[in-house]
């Protein structure tokens, strides 16, 4: 299988209280074409510091991110806002959406933002809306939505674009249980059905059950404890993560 992404020896050091505060140390994982990969760690191990990196929005101190390759390290502003818009969506925990837009406008915005018209694509955010079962749902403004309706609008905006990458920051982490599977159901079947490549950060272990590969975040570095094909479950993460102390 081809590599989508490939991350190699990657450092980020935060200047703060006088001295170099290193985030990520040496982080060096791939994530092929089609995969599901699942980042686990506590809070404060690095890992949206490490999602920003992956996605281009924020530079490393050192190492590689490969992404469609081509290097977003040695990239220019330029070119890494191009990578990130033709190759990433992003879900975020806390939605973002746009107060003053429709739902349907909210899922057409990385249409506009790329400069195409959304109101020719008004059948396909409906098509959208209807698998993640928002449909009725396209006419309201956020506000009017539950957690778990404005976390499948996020969903559907990562995906409207088309890009092949989803990048998601603890989707779950601000819904119920029954929304959080939902959404993860929804982030399974966008993998599986249109071959999306998900990476996810989450401390969930539940979450974490649905991913094809699951890697361990501590300190800013990937431990050697690794779960992946059938070794992944629930209990193996709750397992692991006992053992790493997280």
């Amino acid at each position: 299988m081809t590599n989508l992404l490939q991350v190699h020896d990657l450092y980020k050091i935060h200047a703060g209280s006088g001295e170099d505060q290193p985030v990520l140390r040496g982080v060096t994982f791939d994530v092929a074409e089609g995969d599901f990969v699942c980042i686990m760690g506590p809070s404060g191990s690095g890992k949206t510091t490490l999602l920003h990196l992956l996605s281009g929005l924020d530079e490393p101190s050192a190492g590689s991110v490969i992404l469609a390759g081509k290097d977003l390290a040695k990239a220019k502003e330029e070119e890494r806002t191009r990578q990130r818009r033709d190759q990433v969506g992003y879900v975020f925990q806390f939605f973002h959406l746009m107060p003053n837009l429709s739902v349907m406008e909210n899922i057409g915005l990385p249409l506009a933002i790329a400069g195409q018209n959304p109101d020719r694509d008004a059948a396909r955010i409906r098509e959208l809306g209807k698998k993640l079962g928002i449909e009725d749902r396209l006419g309201a403004f956020p506000h009017e939505l539950s957690g778990g309706e404005m976390q499948r609008a996020s969903i559907a905006r990562a995906l409207i674009g088309g890009q092949p990458l989803l990048l998601c920051d603890e989707p779950t982490g601000n819904l119920a249980q029954a929304a959080g599977r939902e959404v993860m159901e929804e982030l399974q079947r966008a993998n599986r059905e249109e071959g999306r490549t998900v990476v996810l950060v989450t401390h969930n272990p539940r979450d974490a059950a649905f991913a094809h590969r699951v890697l361990f975040l501590v300190d800013g570095e990937l431990s050697g404890d690794t779960l992946e094909g059938d070794a992944v479950s629930e209990t193996a993460v709750v397992a692991a993560l006992q053992r790493l102390s997280i």
